[in-house]
């Protein structure tokens, strides 16, 4: 039998009572075993994510790799702030420098722009609008934390290039794709690779940069498109009009939503209207009734309230913790047995310290499951774990630092 076979059958099930918040000393111990996963296999040599591990075949693919690198060194760096292991800032480091070393030179048109290619369905022809800006928070933090600049400095550079080449005000979006080779800003469908006009606010990309150099149109575009989510925001709290939630199907995506909310928060931090917070609530209401009773959030869900049991999503336990934390904090105390579940959740389902496949070691479990080409593909991913060292570490802020 292959190591990867063996993966999900020997998961590390914690002394934690479910219904009973999880111990200091637990929240430590999973927060270092993600920690020393992310350091020792999350990141190759190059320090870049292996993104997804095919439990059946033991082997890693690449996916979108400069968000998923930019959520290791957030998580790293959280991790790093509670405990002090110095071990887990040079690894976000070692991160940072593959991320800013994606910096385009050497195309006139593209210049001072990062090749952050999809490398999935899209290929490794085109830059995607989110595949830069979910990793770019990262580069930021990482700046702050080594009093470097260059991070920030070349996350700066690309977010200002797409505020001036991608940003469409009147339509209240952003183009979503860019030809890597001739620096055209795809504004027609060509080929079938689709287009994706969204408000874009994930990762928070223009926040950011105003945040870092004070100029006031990162914050204008910020604020308009923060507007733009709440005029396009359904009912029931999710952006039903864009990729990759389905409309027609019902379904939402177990993270994409959530970006939105935390960049609404961001907003309120900006501007102290609650109309964001209000906005964001809305989203972590529908989270909140995706999350089952033992704190498990699947991948396929769906508005009317059912779900699909074939994957489990522990970058949504996370991702929905962080916001239900953070709403909290902001009075909205409904959220605090959702993120208590989240935290009883992440510390208990993890893979052994010990488990036969050195891949999975002390992960948290985020599996994928689908079928290419008539082959069953059983996937870890990454995410689970990046997603899970910042909701450890910041529950662990907000029970243990007072």
């Amino acid at each position: 039998m292959k190591r990867g076979l063996i993966c999900c059958l020997c998961l590390l099930f914690g002394g934690t009572v479910f219904g009973q918040n999880p111990s200091k000393e637990e929240v430590l111990t999973a927060l270092n075993g993600c920690a020393t996963y992310a350091t020792d296999v999350l990141l190759d040599e190059e320090g870049k994510s292996r993104c997804d591990y095919n439990m059946i075949l033991g082997e890693w693919f690449p996916y979108e790799e400069p968000w998923h690198t930019g959520q290791i060194i957030l998580g790293l760096l959280d991790s790093y702030k509670v405990t002090g292991n110095q071990k887990y800032l040079d690894a976000a480091k070692r991160a940072g420098e593959w991320w800013i070393g994606l910096e385009i030179k050497d195309n006139p048109v593209l210049k001072g722009m990062v090749a952050a290619t999809h490398g999935d369905s899209r290929g490794n022809d085109h830059i995607v609008f989110s595949t830069v800006t979910d990793g770019s928070h990262g580069l930021f933090e990482l700046s702050k934390a080594t009093g470097d600049d260059k991070y920030a400095r070349v996350a700066t550079s690309a977010i200002t290039w797409m505020l001036e080449n991608m940003y469409a005000p009147e339509m209240g979006v952003c183009y979503d794709i860019v030809d890597l080779k001739t620096g055209e800003v795809l504004k027609t469908d060509r080929d079938g690779l689709g287009l994706d006009l969204r408000p874009n606010t994930e990762g928070s990309p223009f926040f950011d940069v105003y945040q870092w150099t004070g100029e006031e149109r990162f914050k204008d575009a910020h604020i308009l498109l923060s507007n733009s989510l709440i005029e396009k925001q359904a009912p029931e709290g999710a952006w039903m009009d864009y990729h990759p939630n389905d409309k027609e199907a019902g379904s939402f995506h177990p993270r994409f939503n959530l970006w939105y909310a935390e960049s609404l928060l961001d907003t309120y931090e900006l501007t102290k209207d609650r109309k964001y917070l209000e906005a964001a609530a809305k989203t972590a209401r529908l989270y909140a009734k995706a999350q089952r009773k033992d704190g498990t959030i699947y991948y396929d869900n769906y508005l009317d309230g059912s779900f699909d049991k074939g994957s489990i999503c522990g970058s949504a336990v996370a991702f929905a913790g962080i916001v239900w934390m953070r709403l909290a904090g902001y009075g909205y105390d409904e959220f605090v047995p959702n993120y208590e579940k989240s935290a009883q959740w992440l510390i208990t389902n993890r893979y052994a310290q010990d488990h036969p496949d050195p891949n999975v070691r002390g992960a948290v479990v985020n599996t994928r499951y689908r079928v290419k080409k008539g082959r069953v593909w059983l996937t870890q991913r990454d995410v689970g774990t990046s997603f899970g060292m910042r909701f450890l570490a910041q529950y662990y802020q907000l029970k243990f630092k007072k």
